[in-house]
């Protein structure tokens, strides 16, 4: 089957083709047009109508959707959440667990890896947020299952499943600089979480194979006094490092739109996704957390204290909307962050992240008000939840 997109302002790697179409055959993009007439082979035609066409969006930390969440560890709670998520414009994902136990861990790989076999699932691999953290750090994770990192535990389970493809971790926990190294020795995304490190302690990290920052600003130390003195805090050494990626949970909620824009001027698009950290509750009819600590407050999830933040009910769409409304960012660097950049941290980028001819037909359209039109994923035009939650 060939879908022809036409009428939109089409984003390529080489900038914007005004008035441009997008040929789709199958589940790949077949060519990239400067205009708008109706080939003859098209079977199908998606009327941009003068909106943006832009790369669909790749989520690397997310951790469920439409009531369903990851750690359930089964294949329904899987593909609703995914299926929630593709609605919103997350054409990719990367399933995430909150610090679990090894047998968890073990069941939803085993989930995953089953799904993988389909990559019209859209599902790029497994993501482990901990449990190796900064117990002062926690945040929502249950304290009671955070740990240092073992190798006992986790050559098992890397070596057994391919499907894990990213690892958080607080570098100042003893044993982090191994773990980092063997995880770049398997090709699998180390990333800097849910802790109080130092500038020393992130530069041995990074050293060790740490390049990537999670939900940057959130679970972790900034400029801080330690008695009379001032002391540089994870934040600032992230930012000093060129060669480390952050992660921006953008729900105008986590991350104000002021320091949004200061993290873009600083990192810059190359060097940033965004994210949604989205709990169960997201894209979803229910008010209720998955999680019972946990409560629906203000547009966000908290733990039921108040006493921090516990992940988001945000969106791909909701992200863009965030960046290009409230932060006033540029839709060319926001698609880029929401697209190409975790498309080049999970190593996909040679078949995600942009709309160039061969790659896989992953698309998103917009109106010219950042209101989410229409999804293609891997050819497939999915029916668009209406709900931007913005």
């Amino acid at each position: 089957m060939t879908t022809q997109i036409l009428n939109g302002k089409v984003l390529t790697p080489n900038g914007w083709v005004e008035n441009g179409s997008v040929l789709i055959k199958d589940s790949t993009i077949s060519d990239v047009l400067n205009h708008s007439r109706r080939v003859a082979a098209a079977d199908h035609v998606i009327d941009a109508e003068g909106g943006y066409v832009l790369p669909g969006g790749i989520d690397i930390h997310v951790h469920g959707g439409g009531g369903r969440d990851f750690m359930e560890t089964d294949e329904e709670a899987f593909l609703t959440a995914v299926k929630a998520h593709r609605a919103h414009g997350t054409t990719s994902i990367l399933p995430t667990l909150s610090s679990s136990t090894t047998e968890m861990i073990q069941d939803a790989a085993a989930t995953c890896e089953k799904l993988m076999r389909d990559p019209m699932n859209g599902i790029l691999g497994l993501h482990l947020e901990g449990p190796y953290f900064n117990i002062k750090m926690a945040g929502a994770q249950m304290p009671e299952i955070i740990r240092n990192p073992d190798p006992k535990e986790y050559i098992p389970l890397v070596e057994r499943f391919s499907c894990i493809r990213r690892w958080d971790a607080a570098p100042e926990l003893p044993g982090t600089e191994e773990f980092g190294r063997f995880l770049r020795s398997k090709s699998v995304v180390a990333a800097i979480a849910h802790t109080a490190a130092n500038y020393e302690d992130v530069e041995r990290a990074y050293e060790a194979g740490f390049n990537l920052g999670t939900h940057f600003y959130n679970a972790m130390t900034s400029v801080h006094k330690e008695g009379i003195y001032r002391r540089a805090g994870t934040v600032e050494a992230i930012y000093l490092n060129d060669g480390i990626n952050v992660e921006m949970i953008c729900d105008g909620i986590h991350v104000p739109p002021l320091v949004l824009r200061e993290i873009y001027k600083f990192k810059r698009p190359e060097r940033i996704a965004l994210i949604t950290d989205a709990l169960a509750c997201a894209a979803s009819d229910s008010d209720t957390a998955f999680d019972p600590r946990v409560i629906i407050e203000d547009g966000v999830c908290k733990l039921a204290d108040r006493s921090a933040l516990a992940g988001s009910i945000a969106t791909m769409d909701r992200l863009i909307r965030v960046c290009v409304l409230q932060a006033g960012l540029p839709v060319e660097d926001v698609s880029r962050m929401a697209s190409e950049t975790p498309a080049r941290i999970m190593g996909v980028y040679d078949r995600k992240g942009s709309i160039q001819q061969g790659k896989d037909a992953d698309i998103m359209i917009f109106d010219k008000d950042i209101n989410l039109t229409n999804v293609i994923q891997m050819g497939r035009e999915v029916e668009v939840s209406r709900d931007t939650n913005c």
